[in-house]
């Protein structure tokens, strides 16, 4: 034990006997008390900056705040001494309910089911005179109405690479807040010296107009956090908790998305949960329907805007993923050229539904019992939700673009949509067609049962699609949906690539593991494999291994996530796992092939 020395014993009972530092102490703890209450009640950004729509001499530099701000600069250059003023907009839908993880005081204004209206302001300034090559240094401030001001971190910026220009580009999707985003995006940072580029197939979200799954959702999964490295999602495997970041990668990256069916919102509501509004898209045909049915009560000054804003709301939206992105085209479909890369984003998406086959169920096979003799509660199977059946505005729009010299000329030609063409998981059952709705009735004409057929010989992206890009020589298609990892290769060498097993997997449906099919149906839906007709690739370095020890040519897991990675210089395609049972561990390159020099 220890034994403290005379002068010692004395000294510190001085010192407890000193009004003076009880005084002092109780100030120290008050001021300490003071900066921390402080910092906790100072403004902050509610994202970091990001990057979107670069040219070959400008880039836009996008951030949001609960505040819409008097002054929202960017500020970049030499010494930060160049000013760019922002143009500030507000966000129409982003709201909250019951079910958004927010925090307590925010929830107590939510009335039952009534989603509550929450007040995000975008701010975007178009930074011009760059030089392509060169990166330089940028930082963002919006000031309060209280004069105080918020700034972000100092980050880098630079406009459109040039044709010739190496790049490393992230390939993802489906982040959906899954529990291995974090850590999935954490690696990528780690394992790749800087990320020049953001190609994301869809599904960014889960509800796209609950602004916490966008911005700040309490497990510190939300969309912007993960990929900005402000996120702090703990995962728990086999007991060891380890808190992941995600990655600061589009403060630096520009991100070029595509829609998938999350984000899209259903029939608008003020009396219902966004999940049940989410879950509610009406086709439009059917709600014009009912609309030349009332016109006259709906709308009896023949209105045109009163007319889209009804329709809009009984049918479905993308209006918050609209306001939050700026893309090369006001169209929900586009195409770019970055470096290298001719990239054609296409809206090939369509609602979800459940395969069950129960009473209740309004799924992807038939309509609810209870709903048989009221059309207007009919969800109408899996509809689609932009056309892009051959003579389409987007089919035809597509052909123009896969004629175009910027296309043609491309070293590489890449095509990203949601919907997947190839896949081992269960999203690509049925095939991607119109449902074809079948009402079967009794002697008494009495319905019995309406159900939806999806004809194989009828998927557009099958029929229509693939073989206008196989003829124009687009060297990869690049999908999600499935949240798997699998790849293809067509006879004609063009490849397949699925990607989206980052924050978790839904499972690759080969062997003994099948996917539910209606039985009895006419159609033939596909228990196993690929329905249409491609074998999977081995992965070419490490594929994991299957409980008998064999090779697997894909990764659904809950514990090992993936990503890949483009690298223009050499035309390689690499991709890695993680897995997250083993945190201290390195990111395990597993698979690369190579898209050939057109």
């Amino acid at each position: 034990m220890f034994t403290p020395l005379p002068d010692e014993v004395e000294n510190s009972t001085r010192t407890s006997r000193n009004p003076w530092f009880f005084a002092i102490l109780f100030l120290i703890v008050l001021l300490l008390g003071l900066i921390m209450k402080s910092h906790l009640n100072k403004p902050q950004l509610l994202t970091d900056p990001f990057l979107q729509l670069p040219t070959a001499n400008s880039v836009r530099v996008v951030w949001f705040t609960e505040f819409p701000g008097t002054r929202n600069t960017v500020a970049c250059g030499e010494n930060l001494s160049q000013i760019v003023s922002a143009n500030t907009t507000k966000l129409s839908r982003t709201r909250e309910d019951k079910d958004s993880r927010i925090s307590d005081q925010m929830k107590r204004g939510i009335i039952e089911n009534n989603p509550i209206v929450r007040d995000i302001w975008r701010h975007e300034a178009e930074v011009t005179n760059l030089m392509p090559g060169v990166r330089i240094p940028y930082s963002v401030t919006s000031q309060r109405e209280d004069g105080e001001s918020v700034n972000s971190k100092t980050f880098t910026l630079s406009p459109t690479p040039a044709a010739g220009t190496p790049l490393k580009i992230l390939l993802t999707s489906d982040h959906q807040l899954m529990p291995m985003t974090a850590a999935n995006l954490q690696k990528v940072a780690e394992t790749i010296d800087r990320v020049d580029g953001v190609f994301m197939a869809g599904d960014l979200i889960n509800i796209p107009d609950r602004a916490s799954e966008w911005f700040d959702e309490n497990r510190g999964r939300a969309f912007f956090p993960c990929l900005q490295g402000r996120g702090f999602s703990e995962l728990d495997k086999n007991g060891i908790k380890t808190v992941y970041t995600g990655g600061e990668l589009i403060q630096h990256a520009p991100l070029f998305t595509a829609i998938g069916n999350h984000e899209i919102m259903g029939s608008f509501s003020k009396a219902s949960k966004l999940d049940e509004q989410f879950n509610d898209p009406f086709p439009r045909a059917a709600a014009e329907k009912i609309y030349a049915q009332d016109a006259s009560k709906l709308n009896p000054n023949n209105d045109q805007e009163v007319r889209e804003k009804w329709l809009k709301n009984q049918t479905f939206n993308s209006d918050t993923y609209d306001e939050i992105f700026t893309l090369p085209s006001n169209k929900k479909y586009y195409a770019v050229t970055f470096g290298d890369v001719r990239l054609v984003t296409l809206y090939v998406t369509n609602i979800w539904r459940t395969p069950n086959l129960d009473p209740g169920a309004r799924g992807k096979y038939r309509e609810r019992d209870e709903d048989f003799n009221n059309s207007e509660k009919w969800g109408y199977g899996q509809h689609i939700f932009e056309p892009i059946v051959k003579g389409s505005d987007q089919y035809n729009w597509l052909e123009q673009e896969l004629d175009s010299p910027e296309f043609k000329q491309a070293k590489y030609k890449i095509v990203m949509f949601h919907h997947p063409p190839h896949s081992l998981g269960e999203n690509i059952v049925p095939a991607y067609t119109d449902p074809v709705q079948i009402i079967d009735r009794n002697e008494q004409r009495n319905i019995k049962m309406i159900r939806y057929e999806y004809p194989k010989a009828k998927d557009y992206i099958i029929r229509d699609v693939v073989p206008l890009l196989e003829k124009a020589g687009a060297q990869l298609v690049f999908y999600g949906h499935s949240h798997l990892w699998n790849r293809f290769k067509s006879p004609s060498g063009m490849h397949f690539l699925e990607t989206s097993n980052v924050g978790n997997s839904y499972g690759a449906f080969v062997g003994k593991k099948r996917r539910f099919v209606p039985p009895a149906y006419r159609e033939d839906y596909s228990a196993i494999g690929d329905p249409n007709g491609l074998n999977p690739v081995m992965p070419t370095i490490s594929p994991l291994l299957g409980e008998n020890g064999q090779p697997l040519p894909y990764i659904d897991s809950n514990d090992i996530t993936a990503f890949s990675i483009f690298e223009t210089d050499n035309g390689v395609i690499s991709s890695y796992y993680f897995d997250t049972r083993k945190p201290e561990s390195d990111a395990v390159k597993f698979d690369e092939f190579k898209l050939k020099n057109s």
